[in-house]
């Protein structure tokens, strides 16, 4: 088990790299962080902690001693992603867990200290690991919406939808190991998130009461407080593989990973490297170990390994991949990117 100094110099290497994400929240209601490689930003490290403010949103991380980082991937319709989970024991994650639209105090934990006067609302939504809320600057503003508080913000008698969308408050999502703030504008329904912080409330996700997605390999007992995304070696398709950044993050799976993904994923290099052919692959597979055995397969055809029995290995494996026909693979939730 990687070490709590090790989950630290994790936290400060990852938030110093402007290719490293960051999405704190639950299942179906997530906030992200990101930010450009020459934009503006104020950096803060602790011992234990870590800081980046824009002036488009900030994230703050602080590792409790129960926080334990969990790194791994999750196949994609024609990749795959990679994530750090910070992970909290079930039993002391839980956050307030309201249902409805709560008038809280002023935001004395505010990223900027001109926002520490500026009155917080969560949102109820009723999520475990995480409160998600707004900041409200306006005392007017504020006047109205605690008109709303005390019932759902999806109930359609609720005015307060409307309102939260017409003045565009900040988003304050917390849980247990820090908080995510978006100052961007909310965009309408009907249009795209802007780059950079933003934030997704899907209520049919929501009612569903997960804390994570089924595809996130995280043990039993262990609920995700936040996730970090270091830079991916193949940004966008087309583009050439970066070796040293799919490096970098197996060293995090070897570190902060789950020993039997690391394992099915070396077995399946060794096999190709040692020319074996598929049909050698005899152990029983599980759905996370299927899916460890597509992204090595993945990764290995990405990178441009010339092994002559790929191909096969593809064929048995991770038939889109393989062929050139549409790519009909399972789609992923992602949180970002």
């Amino acid at each position: 088990m990687a070490t709590q100094s090790a989950a630290i110099d994790l936290l400060h290497a990852q938030i110093a790299d402007t290719d490293t994400q960051w999405s704190l929240g639950t299942f179906g209601g997530i906030a992200e962080f990101s930010r450009d490689r020459d934009e503006k930003v104020s950096l803060t490290q602790s011992a234990t902690g870590a800081t980046a403010v824009t002036a488009r949103g900030g994230v703050a991380i602080e590792l409790s001693d129960d926080c334990r980082p969990f790194a791994f991937e999750c196949i994609t319709r024609s990749s795959w992603s990679q994530r750090v989970a910070l992970c909290l024991p079930a039993g002391g994650c839980a956050m307030n867990r309201r249902t409805v639209l709560t008038k809280l105090d002023v935001d004395r934990e505010a990223l900027r200290p001109e926002h520490r006067g500026s009155t917080l609302f969560d949102l109820g939504l009723g999520a475990l690991q995480a409160d998600l809320c707004v900041r409200i600057d306006d005392y007017t503003v504020a006047a109205r919406l605690r008109g709303h508080c005390g019932r759902s913000v999806f109930d359609p008698a609720n005015p307060a939808m409307g309102l939260l969308l017409e003045t565009n408050p900040h988003r304050v999502f917390i849980s247990r190991i820090g908080r995510i703030e978006v100052y961007q504008p909310i965009p309408p329904a009907s249009g795209k998130s802007p780059d950079g912080p933003h934030t997704h409330v899907l209520p049919k996700l929501l009612k569903s009461k997960r804390t994570h997605a089924a595809t996130e390999p995280i043990p039993e007992g262990w609920i995700p407080c936040a996730h970090l995304y270091p830079g991916h070696p193949v940004r966008d398709e087309g583009d050439l593989f970066d070796a040293a950044c799919h490096d970098s993050f197996q060293r995090m799976i070897e570190c902060f990973g789950l020993p039997e993904c690391l394992a099915i994923k070396r077995r399946v290099v060794d096999a190709i490297g040692s020319g074996e052919p598929p049909s050698n692959l005899t152990t029983t597979l599980d759905r996370h170990g299927r899916t460890g055995v597509r992204i090595a397969l993945r990764q290995l055809k990405a990178a441009g390994t010339a092994a002559p029995v790929l191909k096969a290995w593809l064929a048995e494996f991770d038939h889109a991949v393989a062929g050139d026909g549409d790519d009909t693979d399972e789609t992923v939730l992602q949180h970002a990117h």
